[in-house]
């Protein structure tokens, strides 16, 4: 059973295809800078002998009709596909499924204007994600297609909190809410969990915490989302690598005022020069850690806001979940920054967050990170989206099929 995944951008297609049997990737690419001069399309596949190739072209790729039909050549003659026709289904990431969809949703016309009229909700995505879905239900006609929504998850939050207290025409007129995102990545990482701990994922409280270039949290109780960080978009919520996350409303009306900025240079201040990088210069945590370690201030300041606005989560979470089994890192950083996870975790005793020490870093399995003492498990668990996204995919079909 052969799964293809597709994320497709405004500029850029990835895409990932899958052998389900063994949930091993045969091939993975991206085409990037759709439509300018200088387009570039990386590739990569495992061989007849699983050795792992890559190729890579420049030049111009006009469209995301010509670049899907680019990525589906190479997977067809690199011979990790023999046909169009043995793919079981095409997933796709969808960013915003509103209050329409709380689970992945085989596409049909009904799903495509459903996804359209979602468009005010995510400009800068859900039109990019139609494309993918149009180019490949032409090029693909035989094949069922998946959607799988990055707000789904978070459809079972209660309306306390998904409301915001602002007159409640605007959620009846407007759909005002919080929806939420990174919700194939809280869901991956939950469902691990369970397995890690021998549990029932309905049986577990857990804090996750997707920490990367984007950041999130959700509060999961007895396997079901009831609070996430992220909001009607995914500004709200944790300082980020270019978003500033939660900051006072007012801070616009003063800017507007005393500025002279407009709602466009706004957007783009609190969306693309915030953050880590509005702090001290760099959205890489990476950059920002090397900096810091070198004395920058600023970079040191960076990541104490950082490190301080998560704990402050894992705080109200656990206040919200009143009892919690585990805490979750992943995301680049969560994965990654042994030093970011311990300064998150410092002084959480009294909840029962205890360390160990050391914290391994870069390991690709998952990681219990608490000590001996500590009542509340600490892992890290390596996010894959692309994976969860074929899994809804072979799911959702192998249901229609029944």
């Amino acid at each position: 059973m052969s799964i293809l995944v597709i994320n497709a951008g405004s500029s850029s297609v990835k895409y990932q295809l899958f052998d389900m049997a063994q949930h091993q990737v045969l091939a993975s690419g991206l085409v990037d800078r759709i439509g300018e001069s200088e387009s570039l399309h990386r590739h990569q596949w495992l061989d007849a002998d699983q050795n792992q190739q890559r190729s890579e072209f420049e030049g111009h790729i006009h469209d995301h009709h010509q670049a899907l039909a680019q990525a589906i050549t190479q997977l067809t003659q690199k011979g990790t596909l023999d046909s169009l026709n043995n793919l079981t289904a095409i997933g796709h990431r969808v960013v915003h499924g509103g209050e329409a969809f709380k689970q992945p949703a085989l596409i049909t016309e009904a799903v495509i204007t459903a996804i359209r009229s979602m468009i005010p909700l995510a400009p800068l995505h859900n039109p990019a994600n139609l494309e993918g879905i149009e180019v490949c239900r032409i090029l693909c006609p035989a094949v069922p297609q998946v959607a799988v929504f990055d707000t789904a998850f978070h459809q079972t939050m209660p309306a306390h909190a998904f409301h915001y207290a602002v007159p409640d025409h605007l959620y009846r007129d407007h759909q005002v809410r919080r929806y939420g995102f990174h919700g194939t990545s809280h869901h991956y990482v939950a469902k691990q969990a369970a397995e890690f701990l021998d549990t029932e994922l309905n049986q577990l409280n857990l804090i996750t915490l997707h920490l990367g270039n984007g950041c999130s949290a959700a509060a999961i109780q007895s396997g079901q989302c009831i609070d996430t960080s992220m909001g009607m978009t995914p500004l709200e919520g944790l300082m980020m690598g270019t978003r500033c996350g939660d900051i006072d409303p007012a801070l616009h009306f003063y800017l507007m005022r005393e500025g002279q900025f407009t709602t466009d240079q706004l957007e783009k201040l609190l969306n693309k020069e915030s953050g880590l990088k509005g702090i001290c210069g760099s959205s890489d945590m990476r950059e920002v850690a090397e900096k810091a370690q070198q004395g920058d201030e600023l970079a040191q300041l960076a990541r104490s806001m950082f490190a301080y606005r998560v704990k402050k989560v894992i705080g109200s979470y656990y206040a919200v979940l009143g009892q919690v089994d585990a805490i979750i890192f992943t995301g680049g950083i969560g994965e990654n920054d042994v030093e970011l996870r311990l300064q998150i975790c410092a002084g959480l005793e009294g909840l029962g967050i205890e360390l160990d020490q050391p914290c391994a870093s870069g390991d690709s399995t998952i990681q219990a990170l608490q000590s001996i003492d500590s009542r509340v498990k600490v892992l890290v668990i390596p996010t894959n989206e692309e994976l969860e996204i074929a899994l809804c995919a072979q799911d959702l079909i192998s249901h229609q099929k029944t």
